[in-house]
């Protein structure tokens, strides 16, 4: 029997945000991320995280061998993407269209392993249908003072399971529902 487990995981900034244009992880914190893409069994994205992340489908003559790396595992990962505005999705995606509860629920009951769930507007609707198995938060020293928070709705009941730091300066912190 499958049962896929579903985590929502981001660069969070110490007062609560996230903003991948106003800070970006360290090398050893990329790195961590790179084995974590290579290991998981796909991501669920919402339209606005995954056209974001569209950046890694092309290869960028700047990059180094870690972007490389970062990319490659992107690209074999099977992405689903829900959105009721996308008509089309890139390569290895699957657009998800829809009841969005009823396709989740069969994914997580046809598939085995750890797929990431990516953006808080995304995190947010499946936090409200209990789908959410873990919440990692990986909390940088910094301050923003505004944008988008990593909960985009009220914090569920949650249960810190771990936290360990990731390269120099980030702690991950990783949590299930109470």
């Amino acid at each position: 029997m499958y049962m896929a487990k579903f985590v929502f995981g981001m660069n969070q900034s110490l007062d609560g945000y996230v903003d991948h244009m106003a800070f970006a992880p360290s090398p050893a914190l990329f790195r961590y991320f790179i084995e974590e893409a290579q290991g998981q069994a796909g991501s669920l994205y919402g339209r606005q995280m995954y056209e974001i992340m569209q950046y890694w489908d092309d290869d960028h003559a700047e990059w180094d061998a870690d972007e490389h790396a970062f990319a490659a595992a992107w690209r074999k990962q099977i992405k689903w993407v829900a959105s009721r505005t996308l008509k089309s999705v890139g390569p290895n995606a699957i657009l998800l269209e829809g009841d969005l509860e009823s396709a989740i629920r069969k994914l997580k009951t046809e598939r085995d392993g750890e797929i990431e769930v990516a953006g808080p507007k995304l995190a947010h609707s499946l936090t409200e249908l209990g789908l959410i198995d873990e919440y990692r938060i990986y909390l940088h020293p910094v301050v923003l003072g505004h944008g988008t928070p990593y909960f985009a709705g009220p914090r569920p009941p949650l249960r810190l399971m771990t936290n360990d730091p990731v390269g120099e300066d980030v702690i991950r912190l990783a949590y299930v529902p109470a």
